[in-house]
């Protein structure tokens, strides 16, 4: 037990490290991090319900066996575009608006 919690501080001890030295701050990666969550939130009520829709659409074959997998390959492709971290003007060096 005490293994456990020495690695769960560990573990939040260095996720705020590494965020803190992303540019930004621990803020924005905060941020960042809370934005990507609420993605997580909507893919996976999408991926509840059309599992559901799968299985009562379908009582057999190969569509309910691959079916909820494709479903879930292709949510996770749209995590992957919509999860990425939005361009950070302020960064830009030839941003005539940094200050």
């Amino acid at each position: 037990m005490r293994g456990f919690l020495l690695g769960l501080v560990v573990i939040v001890g260095l996720t705020v490290t590494v965020l803190s030295i992303r540019p930004g701050g621990l803020r924005l990666q905060l941020r960042f991090a809370a934005r990507r969550f609420r993605i997580i939130l909507v893919l996976g009520g999408i991926f509840v319900l059309g599992s559901a829709a799968i299985r009562l659409a379908f009582s057999s074959g190969p569509v309910l066996d691959f079916g909820p997998v494709a479903l879930a390959a292709l949510l996770a492709v749209g995590f992957i575009i919509w999860g990425r971290d939005p361009a950070m003007r302020e960064a830009d060096p030839s941003n005539p608006r940094r200050r």
